[in-house]
């Protein structure tokens, strides 16, 4: 079957480039069974679940002249043991030396002539786990009705579900001179069905968001993230270079959920405290100037419900609709409880704040939700100019219940946002069976001290629990 590509998903396509491989990575740990994990019972699974995310089996075929935008293509050739991948630390492996392996696969653009992802099985990981890495071209995702492969290979339970037989054909792939001929007759129509595509977006949000006043809250809320301006002058953007750095850090729900109650705010604003503080340190080991008027401009995409969905939520249900957020970190304030207050005051004055998504709904869901949330962040955050924010900081609730991967009980999972144009530095937290898990994605060269944050964001948040217990 034949689709052009959405005005959004062609745009991923297109913004990437060596440097800024447009994709979103996920890792998840889990611990090995005690028949094992093999390589061949992770591709069954993932095989499995194809019919559930159609593009995996799709590629992108360009058209002549760029006459028109491009098309997603059934890919004749498909082969799923390209795609899912096995690769090994010498065992006993670190963590350190799993992050390095990371940030080299991660540096690796994916290719163009195949569906746009890959899976990597890793073993040889220390306490019997085994890692789980996959990357998902931005395109792919949409979230609504393409979903990230993470999503779909997660179990509530141990015991994997039954899938009927997937008998999957691909179609007639289209030779350049019928892609060249739809793409004229596309163009000759064009007003008329620029029209239709413009009424039937605009009507679709307002059924999605079932309130016509929710649209015009929502148009609003991106005028104000584009009036914002650019953002101020940051060692955090620089150029970015084709190489990586990858490292992770862990926290406790309940020390998050302790300063939440004792602040009354939400546990996403003590997240963002939390990194505003380690961001200051930061620079202050680097002895860079921090004034107490310093900031450091986030783009924090929120992950919300339309209110029909909250009514009705349930098991394959569309998952959410995430919302831009611009929010100046104070980095310049010293004070740990003064940080968090400037924070949750911004916070609470964005108008979705009412409607986010918390981990109480993200249980109704279907699936393991945070990958495909992280991609939605990113992708609502390319749809601003990188200048107008220093780093991308997503946050997304996971449940917190057991999950499994292919009857293996998942431990740990991080996303691995991309890097934008011009930002040596992504954040992706994730709460899952009560402990939140920040994937940190900076690039080599401008951020080689990037292994002094998880310390730094530990350091942070010990601060705020101290105040807590005092007070």
């Amino acid at each position: 079957m034949v689709t052009r590509l959405s005005a959004s998903d062609a745009s991923f396509y297109h913004l990437e480039n060596t440097s800024t491989p447009m994709y979103v990575g996920s890792l998840a740990i889990v611990r090995k069974p005690r028949a094992g994990l093999s390589y061949e019972t992770l591709l069954e699974t993932v095989e499995h679940r194809l019919p559930q995310i159609r593009r995996y089996r799709q590629k992108v075929r360009e058209v002549t002249f760029g006459l028109a935008r491009p098309v997603w293509v059934d890919d004749p050739d498909f082969d799923i043991t390209y795609h899912v991948r096995r690769s090994a630390l010498p065992s006993p492996g670190s963590d350190s030396q799993l992050h390095e392996l990371i940030a080299r696969l991660g540096s690796r653009p994916l290719d163009r002539s195949r569906p746009l992802w890959e899976m990597y099985l890793i073993e040889g990981l220390s306490k019997n786990r085994l890692a789980i890495y996959t990357k998902s071209h931005q395109a792919l995702v949409n979230g609504m009705t393409a979903l990230e492969i993470g999503h779909v290979i997660a179990d509530r339970t141990q015991k994997p579900p039954t899938f009927g037989e997937d008998i999957w054909i691909p179609g007639r792939e289209p030779t350049n001179g019928q892609l060249l001929l739809g793409a004229v007759g596309e163009w000759l129509a064009r007003p008329r069905m620029q029209m239709q595509a413009v009424t039937s977006a605009v009507g679709e949000l307002a059924r999605n968001s079932g309130e016509v006043v929710d649209l015009a809250r929502r148009l609003t809320d991106v005028a104000r993230t584009v009036a914002r301006g650019t953002a101020p002058n940051s060692p955090l953007n620089t150029k970015v270079s084709r190489n990586r750095r990858f490292t992770v850090a862990v926290g406790s729900l309940a020390d998050y959920r302790l300063v939440r109650s004792r602040y009354d705010c939400d546990v996403n604003d003590v997240v963002l405290a939390v990194i505003a503080g380690a961001l200051r340190n930061w620079l202050l080991s680097r002895g860079e100037p921090v004034t107490t008027s310093s900031t450091a401009r986030a783009m924090a995409p929120t992950s919300v419900y339309p209110e029909a969905v909250l009514e009705s939520s349930g098991p394959g249900q569309a998952i959410s609709e995430v919302a831009p957020f611009l929010v100046d970190l104070p980095i310049g304030e010293g004070n740990a409880v003064v940080r968090l207050s400037q924070i949750a005051h911004t916070t609470e004055s964005h108008s979705a704040a009412a409607s986010l998504v918390d981990a109480r709904t993200i249980l109704t869901l279907s699936g393991f939700a945070p990958p495909t949330l992280h991609a939605m962040g990113t992708r609502v955050a390319t749809q601003f100019s990188a200048r107008q924010f220093n780093l991308l900081i997503t946050n997304v609730p996971g449940p917190q219940s057991q999950m499994y991967v292919a009857g293996a009980k998942l431990l740990e999972t991080y996303a691995v946002p991309p890097l934008l144009h011009n930002q040596v530095l992504a954040i992706g937290v994730t709460s899952y069976c009560g402990m939140l898990y920040f994937g940190i994605h900076a690039d080599r060269d401008a951020m080689s001290d990037v292994d002094v944050l998880p310390t730094l964001l530990a350091e942070s948040l010990e601060e705020l629990l101290e105040a807590a217990r005092q007070t």
